[in-house]
């Protein structure tokens, strides 16, 4: 990518990751060329649709939540530490008011590098948490992700009731722990 080309490539970015915090994930992208200081035709040459924009934004913000599902790997209890993840996979999304409802929304193919190394990143503490017993053998990762995006979409539609979220989750938990392990 020629220097000038990769320098726009970078300000969209970072102008569609701070729009994103927010003002959330429906902020016009016109607005987000016209911060970057590029027409509306450069983001779409860089970008084809929103959904590549926010998928583009999100993958470089994942290496925070790998390097964290690896420090978790040392953790004594596997099931917290699978759940000490997930926590942080909430945070991440609701910093991006409406990421929660477009990851869902997404199809298989959309948003599929994000959805990949989320994967990824929260499979080992799965599979160690699910052979340690903690944890039921139908959890699979994709589920575990979309009930955290969808208690984090129940908590943004309820912003009045900030425990929302940590309410929904311990019911969410005790769900996904084996029965000897439930509270």
């Amino acid at each position: 990518m020629r220097a000038d080309a990769q320098r726009n490539y970078d300000r969209l970015l970072e102008e569609a990751r701070q729009a994103f915090i927010v003002h959330g994930t429906d902020v016009a992208l016109e607005d987000i060329a016209k911060h970057a200081g590029v027409g509306i035709g450069t983001l779409y040459r860089h970008f084809p649709d929103r959904t590549a924009l926010m998928s583009a934004v999100f993958v470089r913000e994942l290496d925070s939540l790998t390097d964290r599902a690896q420090l978790l790997m040392a953790e004594e209890d596997p099931a917290q530490a699978l759940f000490a993840w997930l926590k942080a996979v909430a945070v991440h999304s609701g910093a991006y008011r409406g990421m929660s409802a477009q990851i869902m929304a997404a199809g298989d193919g959309e948003m599929l590098q994000c959805k990949t190394r989320l994967h990824q990143a929260g499979g080992a503490l799965l599979t160690r948490a699910k052979e340690s017993g903690a944890i039921r053998p139908d959890a699979g990762m994709g589920d575990l992700l979309k009930l955290t995006s969808a208690l984090v979409l129940a908590a943004e539609k309820n912003p009045e009731d900030r425990d929302t979220f940590d309410r929904l989750w311990n019911l969410a938990i005790n769900g996904i722990l084996t029965p000897a392990r439930g509270a």
